[in-house]
């Protein structure tokens, strides 16, 4: 597998062009108003498990809508937690109650959302997707809605992401000072949102993070999601401008610029999913302290389980 984009070195010296748009944080602010909010619903489920606690969790997403979730402790008497709360790559969902167990292994309650209207890859999801949005988008999700931010699925699913660490802090096991948000891919770049929507968070750790420096994304990569805007505008040739001003609202470059809490990134150098140079666009934006692990010989599965002990080690220092 061949570098895919640019060298380590060109990588640390890269820095993005993307401009926010000036109603980047109006748009949010009014979004997020606009969300309603409801108590979640936390019903225990028997598993199987005998040195884990398995909750099903319910909570009011964008537009009011349900979105389901699994929340993982670990066994014995209830006592307060520091919180891990993972979003999931494009395409999977929730998957089964005894999956990922990592986190409450480590001695952390964990709290998996569930991602709107996927769940057709490697794992089921339970949430559907009934937003508004145009007819015409390329099959995936990054050009759902894409005629307008009001209308973009991805305004939809970072909404939910940010009810969601609401609900986690909201469970009477769990501190609400001792969060931290991860994700790999797509997942990252919704920690990356949630990390700028969402004050008091304690730790962020996004791997090779989808959704940053969405252009640059959608003219360097070999293989989907961001393929899905070229092919889209392979036939509207007309929209190149409206399309990424639409996608600017979900860039991980802007929300990193306005994010503070410490950061770990990992980013694989022969990743042709998700460029390097577009992780770098976020990590070099990113505003708090931050980190980043270099996968120099590995492509979109980035550190996989080695920077897995890496992230425990963190997590422990921040929050455990």
């Amino acid at each position: 597998m061949p570098l895919t984009d640019l060298t380590r070195d060109e990588c640390f010296d890269y820095r993005s062009e993307a401009k926010p748009p000036a109603d980047f944080d109006a748009f949010w602010d009014r979004t997020l108003a606009q969300a309603p909010e409801a108590e979640p619903a936390f019903t225990p489920v028997d598993c199987g498990l005998g040195q884990i606690r398995v909750q099903d969790v319910t909570f009011t997403g964008y537009d009011g809508a349900p979105v389901r979730g699994w929340l993982h402790l670990p066994a014995g008497e209830p006592q307060l937690r520091g919180c891990v709360v993972e979003f999931l790559g494009y395409g999977r969902g929730r998957g089964l109650a005894h999956e990922n167990l990592l986190w409450a292994s480590a001695g952390y309650a964990h709290l998996l959302m569930d991602t709107r209207g996927q769940g057709w890859s490697a794992a089921a999801g339970d949430t559907g997707d009934e937003g508004p949005g145009g007819a015409g988008s390329v099959p995936g999700f990054l050009t759902r809605g894409v005629e307008s931010p009001d209308t973009h699925y991805y305004r939809r699913l970072y909404t939910d992401a940010v009810r969601c660490v609401e609900a986690a802090r909201s469970h009477p096991e769990v501190d609400p000072e001792r969060m931290v948000v991860t994700g790999h891919s797509q997942g990252g770049g919704i920690a990356l949102a949630v990390s700028a929507l969402v004050p008091g968070l304690a730790g962020v750790l996004p791997d090779v993070p989808f959704l940053c420096d969405v252009r640059r994304g959608a003219e360097r990569a070999a293989l989907g999601p961001y393929t899905e805007v070229a092919t889209y505008l392979q036939l509207h040739r007309d929209r190149a401008g409206s399309v990424f001003e639409t996608l600017s609202y979900f860039d991980g470059v802007h929300f990193a610029a306005r994010a503070t809490a410490p950061a770990l990134f990992s980013v694989a150098l022969m990743d042709p999913v998700c460029p390097p140079s577009t992780c770098f666009g976020a990590y070099h934006s990113y505003a708090g302290p931050k980190q980043v692990e270099v996968y120099g010989f590995n492509g979109h599965e980035g550190g996989g389980e080695h920077h897995r002990a890496l992230q425990l080690a963190r997590v422990r220092e921040l929050i455990g």
